[in-house]
This record gives structure tokens, C-alpha cells and sequence, in this order.
């Protein structure tokens, strides 16, 4: 498989600044060059960026890319989501990843969806095909699940309940993605599982990050980052090394594309596409 013919999506967040948005239609115009199968916008739980990322959500559509927003329903209504997909409708827009997302400090109410599989089986109600839904799946285990047996079938009923593919947490162990997708086949799944990946830049930043959703940074990896300190040059030339030998694992392996969350940077994702081999 050639990287021109590698599915790949990119992921945004919509930025506070003016500067940041400036930024972020620069990385879509280099990133769009690749030709990805549609970009995506994340969406904070209760409505926190609803403002923002329908402001990007809407720019990406007009400029004619394919563009997947997040919808979480944690802390929402029916009539709120109602309202986010007729105006999506009205825009053109024909993906959607959905969520339950995490309940924001301070609220109370998670709203009237309990799970991801009610939010899906929701919209094929309100909307019938009109989205190709994406759900997100956990290799490693979602960091809220009662067990790997538990999350595994909340997976499998968001499936169920009509969704069309999964795009993963980000991991850096390819064996816990290929024993995932084999564990979802046997439960009948057999929509795509495309894996998350998330380029090495910045230690400190990675470390939060997976703390906060579970994913696993190896001993190996972590150490090895450590010691580069303050050498940020050598520590991102490492990361790239890294990722990008397990993107060619994970498509040798049958991984059907691959999904990048970019931290609207278009350097590293772009880096690692450019080094699969040829």
C-alpha cells in the first residue's frame, strides 16, 4: 500500500485566538495536500467550544473538504442535538464522530444521553443515513470502564446501534490495536477500526495527555524520552521514529487507514505520512 493510497484523517480543535485560527487554516492547506479522507473538529462536552467548533466546522465544509465534527453528548438534550444536526444537515455535512465525552468540572447533569450507543441510535433516528457516524474505540481499555469485557461491549453495542466505523484512542502498542479489532470481529463487528495516532513533539505534553485517557506510553518509550531533557530536536527526530514504525506495522497488519490527531500542527503528521514507505 502506497502512502497516496493510505486513507488518513486529520484532527483539530478549534482555537481561542484569531492567530490560532490563522494557524489552523495554514496547517488545513498543507494537510489537505495529502488528500485525507476528511478532517475532524473535536467539540467540548457540554457545549464548553460549541461556538468555536461550529465556526471551523462550517469554514472547513465551505472550503469543500469533508469534515467529520464531534458531537458529545454529555450534559445535552435531544432538542440541543436536534439542532446541531439539522444545522449540519443544512451545511452538507455528511460525517459525524460521536461521543459521550467526559462531564465538564462542575456539572452536575449528564443530560439526557446516558452512552454513545443512545447518542448513535439517535441520530439514525432523527436522520436516517443521511451521516456516515464514526465511534471511538479503546485498545487499551477506556480509563472509565468497570473491565476490558465491559468496554469492549459498549463498543460493540454503539455498532449495534448504527455506526459505521471507529477511529481509536491513541496508543504506541500496535498488539493491544490488532488484539482489540480481533476481540471486536469476534463479537460480529465488522465495521473499520481505524487507528489514532498521536506524534512524539513534546514529553511533558504526551505524559498529561495519556494520564488523563489511559493511554499506555511503554516503559522503553518513556525513558528514553526523559533523557533527552531540554534536546528537543533529538526527542521529536526519536518520536518520529517511533510512530511512524508503527504506522507501517498497523497497515502491514491490516489497519484500513490511519487517523492523526494533529494538535493543529501540521509538521509531525505530515513527517510521519511522508516517511511510509513507498
Amino acid at each position: 500500500m502506497t502512502p497516496s493510497r493510505i486513507p488518513v484523517s486529520f484532527e483539530f480543535f478549534p482555537p481561542n485566538t484569531p492567530e490560532g485560527l490563522a494557524k489552523l487554516r495554514e496547517t488545513r492547506r498543507q494537510l489537505a495536500a495529502l488528500e485525507p479522507e476528511f478532517f475532524s473538529v473535536t467539540f467540548g462536552a457540554g457545549g464548553s467550544t460549541r461556538d468555536k467548533s461550529l465556526g471551523v466546522v462550517d469554514e472547513i465544509a465551505t472550503e469543500g473538504h469533508s469534515v467529520a465534527p464531534h458531537l458529545s453528548c454529555v450534559g445535552a438534550t435531544r432538542e440541543g442535538i436536534a439542532e446541531l444536526l439539522d444545522h449540519w444537515r443544512s451545511h452538507g455535512i455528511r460525517r459525524l464522530v460521536a461521543l459521550r465525552g467526559d462531564l465538564p468540572s462542575g456539572m452536575v447533569d449528564a443530560g439526557e444521553f446516558r452512552y454513545a450507543s443512545d447518542l448513535v441510535a439517535f441520530v439514525r433516528e432523527r436522520t436516517g443515513d443521511w451521516f456516515r457516524i464514526e465511534v471511538a474505540a479503546y485498545p487499551e481499555v477506556h480509563p472509565q470502564a468497570a473491565s476490558a469485557d465491559a468496554d469492549l461491549k459498549a463498543f460493540v453495542h454503539k455498532v449495534q446501534a448504527g455506526a459505521d466505523a471507529a477511529i481509536t484512542q491513541y496508543f504506541f502498542n500496535a498488539d493491544a490495536y490488532f488484539r482489540f479489532v480481533d476481540a471486536a470481529r469476534a463479537q460480529g463487528v465488522t465495521v473499520p477500526i481505524v487507528p489514532g495516532i498521536m506524534p512524539i513533539t513534546n514529553y511533558t505534553q504526551l505524559a498529561r495527555f495519556s494520564d488523563a485517557c489511559g493511554a499506555e506510553i511503554p516503559r522503553w518509550i518513556r525513558l528514553r524520552l526523559a533523557g533527552f531533557a531540554d534536546d528537543v530536536e533529538s526527542l521529536r527526530a526519536f518520536g518520529h521514529d517511533v510512530v511512524t514504525a508503527l504506522c507501517v506495522r498497523l497497515l502491514e497488519g491490516g489497519a484500513p487507514g490511519i487517523h492523526f490527531y494533529t494538535l493543529n500542527q501540521p509538521g509531525p503528521s505530515r513527517a510521519i505520512w511522508q516517511a511510509l514507505p513507498r
